[in-house]
């Protein structure tokens, strides 16, 4: 279990390093006016995102810290699906990738949830 955890974490620290330094782009200025947020919280989300990757990629080797990043991860991803389904009344198709993101944060909080 310990292998598919280091690969979750890999996948989720990177892919959340990427779409943290997202939020800093041209793109995600027009997707958070379309969700009705203000660019402060496009950046508050960015830098949570690029914590959370780097907090998880350190669980890799430090354990304890695998169940703090996917525990942010997951919170993260809870607060997308609602502003994607709830605040701005999305197709479920528009909130399928952080719900899957979401799962995998679940799984790694799961497979750590004793490496307290």
């Amino acid at each position: 279990m310990h292998i598919l955890s280091i690969i979750l974490q890999s996948v989720l620290g990177i892919g959340f390093v990427l779409f943290g330094l997202m939020k800093f782009g041209k793109q995600m200025v027009e997707e958070f006016k379309r969700y009705r947020l203000s660019s402060a919280t496009r950046i508050f989300t960015g830098l949570v995102e690029i914590i959370s990757a780097v907090i998880i990629i350190i669980g890799i080797w430090v354990d304890p810290y695998a169940l703090v990043g996917g525990i942010l991860i997951a919170v993260t991803m809870v607060v997308a699906v609602l502003v994607h389904l709830v605040r701005v009344k999305d197709p479920a198709a528009k909130a399928m990738m952080p719900f899957i993101l979401l799962i995998l944060a679940l799984a790694v909080i799961s497979l750590n949830w004793n490496n307290l």
